[in-house]
Formats: C-alpha cells, sequence, structure tokens
C-alpha cells in the first residue's frame, strides 16, 4: 500500500448501499478511473494501473480516484430484474455527479476543478457517459476498450428498456442532444481506444464516435491492431500513454 492512498466509504441513498471511493496522489489533476464490470474501487491498484501511473501520480500531473463499479457488478450478479438494473445504472451516474464529485473537489480543495474521466471495458462506458452527461463537471475522457451499446447485458426484451436506460446510455441519446448541454458538450473531449486481438469489438467504438461526430463533440478513435488484446496488459500501456501526452508542461 504507497502511502498517498486513502480509501472513504459512505451509504448512498441514492444506490441503497454503501460504496467505496479510493485516491491515490496529493496534487495533479483529479482523475475518476471507472472499474471494469465487476471491479471494485481499488481494482485498479490490484491490476498494477497504479503502478503504471506513479510516476505521472508522483509528479503531481494526476491525482488519481477510482470508485466501486456498482452498476456494473449488478449486471455481472443479474442483481434484481432488468428495469432494476436499468434503474441502478441511471442512478450510478448520479451518484457520481452528486455524490463522487463533490467528494473529490473537497478533496482537491476546488469546488470548480474540473475532472477527467478513464476505463476500459464497462468502464470506457461510464467514462464516456460522464463527459456526456455531465460536461459542466468532466473534461475529457480516456475509453479503453470500450462497450458502448450495453443492451445484450440486461437480460431484457426490447419492450422493458425504459426511459433510465436510454438517459444513462450515451450512445443513445446523444441523437437527440440540444441546446446548452451540447455547446458545452462540443467544448470536451472524448478519446475512444482499442485493440483488434482476442476480445477486442472496435467496431463499438467506431459507432460510438459516429455519434458523438454527429453531434459535433471532439473524439478520436485509436486503433492498436491485432496484436493488443481485451486485457489488463493493453489497458496498462494504454493508459500511461495517453495521460503522459495530457499532462505534458
Amino acid at each position: 500500500m504507497v502511502e498517498d492512498k486513502t480509501v472513504g466509504r459512505w451509504r448512498s441513498e441514492r444506490l441503497g448501499r454503501e460504496a467505496s471511493l479510493a485516491r491515490w496522489g496529493t496534487f495533479g489533476r483529479p482523475l475518476l478511473v471507472f472499474p471494469t464490470a465487476g471491479g471494485d474501487a481499488e481494482e485498479i491498484e490490484r491490476m498494477h494501473l497504479v503502478t503504471v501511473l506513479r510516476p505521472l501520480i508522483d509528479a503531481g500531473k494526476i491525482k488519481l480516484y477510482s470508485c466501486d463499479s456498482v452498476a456494473g457488478m449488478a449486471l455481472v450478479k443479474s442483481e434484481g430484474n432488468p428495469r432494476y438494473r436499468m434503474w441502478l445504472q441511471n442512478q450510478f451516474h448520479y451518484y457520481v455527479r452528486h455524490e463522487v464529485v463533490p467528494a473529490i473537489r473537497a478533496d482537491c480543495k476546488d469546488p470548480d476543478i474540473e475532472i477527467w474521466a478513464a476505463g476500459a471495458s464497462f468502464g470506457a462506458f461510464h467514462a464516456v457517459a460522464a463527459v456526456c452527461r455531465f460536461p459542466d463537471v468532466f473534461g475529457r475522457a480516456l475509453a479503453m476498450s470500450g462497450t458502448y451499446d450495453l443492451r445484450r447485458f440486461f437480460g431484457a426484451q426490447p419492450h422493458e428498456f425504459g426511459d433510465e436506460f436510454w438517459v444513462s446510455s450515451p450512445l443513445h441519446f446523444m441523437p437527440s442532444l440540444s441546446g446548452p448541454h451540447l455547446d458545452k458538450l462540443r467544448t470536451r473531449f472524448v478519446l475512444l481506444t482499442s485493440g483488434e486481438g482476442r476480445a477486442e469489438a472496435i467496431g463499438e467504438s467506431w459507432a460510438m464516435a459516429r455519434v458523438l461526430g454527429d453531434k459535433g463533440v471532439p473524439n478520436r478513435v485509436d486503433n492498436w491492431g491485432r496484436e493488443w488484446p481485451h486485457d489488463w496488459d493493453t489497458w496498462r500501456k494504454m493508459a500511461p500513454q495517453y495521460l503522459g501526452e495530457w499532462t505534458k508542461d
């Protein structure tokens, strides 16, 4: 355990359960990393993502945060019925905006500091959703090997998908977005990275990019090729490369 690590835990009324928020670092741009589907707030440490980002943390370039994957865990465990899991996904995003974000800003001692989002696989979905839903808070997203159309994971019939799913899925709500929200989002940036190796589906990134691009939201897809699989080895290579570029003086 590193000396600058802290883990906070509180009961969220939005989620109806306790959830954790971990932090590594003391200075720098706050970066909220969403875990993979079944991951908790400390998954990125166990999988050595914190280790490869340590030079940026120690240099005061980034201050790393991660929260439990509450909505993802519910999908993995088939918690409740499909409608409940859709409700929880929407609630999870509001938990991030109205509980995690204030906690990060309080920790940074800056009530208005801009936050970056990142994640891999299901975490990439939530990173993109954070920027698209809350561009007043999140400035950019690093979305690695993302899965953006989650309908197949809910075990639901087409008629069972309600508003709480559609409003929490950027692939589906972006086409109808307009007004000041979209104007703000057009000042943000989404980077969609993916390999084409085992278990990768770069077509998901291209689909998300087309939806963003159609609405004038700056984004880019980076294809790492067939030698890079859907795995932590890939993400441990991607994250420090891009974040290093983003934090250059």
